[in-house]
């Protein structure tokens, strides 16, 4: 569900869906910049309703940022 959902985003802001794997990382092989990072965030949080917070420093796989959007999710659904 969250990996089909990251991938309608990345597919909408031009990235090959034959790129598109649980281990792509996000900015060295997607080549993706700051503007494009934030434009998955708002994505996901108009899908799922959770702020995840992708501009870090450090790189991430697509896996990574399905791990965080239902890490997000689970806290929310307990913290109501």
């Amino acid at each position: 569900m969250t990996m089909d959902a990251l991938k309608d985003i990345l597919v909408d802001l031009g990235i090959p869906e034959h790129e598109i794997t649980e281990t792509a990382l996000l900015r060295k092989d997607l080549q993706l910049d700051s503007t494009e990072t934030v434009d998955i965030s708002l994505g996901l949080k108009r899908r799922f309703g959770v702020n995840v917070k992708l501009e870090s420093r450090k790189d991430m796989t697509l896996k990574d940022v399905c791990e965080m959007v239902e890490q997000a999710i689970a806290n929310t659904a307990t913290a109501t």
